[in-house]
């Protein structure tokens, strides 16, 4: 979902079009489309004097942070949230935090319901590979 190595290389100063975009994040085109028009981008996206979307480093990194959230389960809607904050600017830093920590919590959450099904799977694992052995 995200560039191997979490970087963004801008190719020009005029910004990454949405294909290069895409390629960047690991995003379709449709869905940095869904982000820009379903209100979820910081800013409004640049566009080229001939109307194509131009994307800035911010623009990606921003989008790369929303789907963290959201491949961690966050609803879109919290997202949109989060975004109207961050655009509403200093004085609500509060209110993102608490945000953020919800999200945490169900992240935590999840994370260990994952855990203890990864280990119900290992231990499945163990007597298979020791009937395996004892067969050999």
């Amino acid at each position: 979902m995200h560039s191997k190595d979490d970087t963004v290389e801008m190719t020009s100063n005029a910004g990454l079009t949405i294909a290069e975009a895409a390629d960047q994040t690991g995003l379709t085109t449709h869905t940095l489309r869904y982000y820009e028009r379903d209100g979820l981008l910081l800013d409004r996206v640049d566009r080229s004097s001939s109307g194509h979307r131009r994307y800035t480093e911010r623009d990606l990194t921003w989008i790369t942070l929303i789907s963290r959230l959201r491949s961690t389960g966050m609803p879109i809607r919290d997202v949109k949230r989060y975004a109207d904050l961050v655009r509403a600017g200093a004085g609500n830093e509060q209110e993102r935090l608490d945000l953020l920590r919800h999200h945490r919590e169900q992240v935590e959450r999840q994370l260990a319901e994952v855990t203890g099904h990864l280990r119900a799977i290992d231990y499945k694992i163990a007597l298979y590979e020791g009937t395996v052995e004892q067969a050999s």
